[in-house]
């Protein structure tokens, strides 16, 4: 175990340090990097500064791996709403037990605490964010709309 972490300790010094040098290194020699890692050229007005974070991302992706199929997923399915000329679809915001959740209301800050079947709010216990949220505003809300974890028109 311990060469183990020793080892990922000096792979991950060594890619810090090569992150680092990119910034030094003439346009040429990141045009260079840049086809060692997409397989072809960079695009002609690139930009120097967008070209180094393009280079640095993917060294971080082969070095540390990239992004989990379920964002590639998620990633395709808003890619495809905006090409389709819609808006993209919010996804379901799950909220761990021991969350902190405040709202200004009123001119007052509300906190609620999540719990793992309910959450408390001024020291009682409510069955939902919905609850809390009508007991403040007198008036029915979403309770994730109310506390902001929902966009506005999204009924999920």
């Amino acid at each position: 175990m311990r060469r183990r972490s020793a080892h990922r300790n000096d792979t991950d010094q060594d890619l810090a340090g090569e992150l680092k040098s990119l910034a030094s290194l003439p346009l040429a020699a990141l045009k260079e990097r840049w086809q060692s890692l997409f397989g072809a050229p960079p695009r002609a007005r690139l930009g120097r500064a967008l070209m180094i974070r393009a280079i640095a991302y993917r060294m971080q992706e082969q070095a540390l791996g990239g992004l989990d199929a379920a964002t590639c997923r998620q990633l395709a399915r808003i890619a495809d709403d905006l090409a389709a000329g819609r808006e993209p679809a919010a996804s379901k915001t799950t909220i761990k037990p021991g969350t902190r959740l405040l709202r200004e209301w009123g001119g007052v800050i509300h906190e609620v605490i999540v719990l793992e079947s309910s959450v408390r709010y001024r020291g009682k216990l409510w069955p939902s964010l919905s609850a809390v949220a009508c007991e403040i505003t007198g008036a029915r809300w979403s309770g994730p709309r109310f506390f902001g974890l929902r966009a506005r028109g999204n009924g999920r």
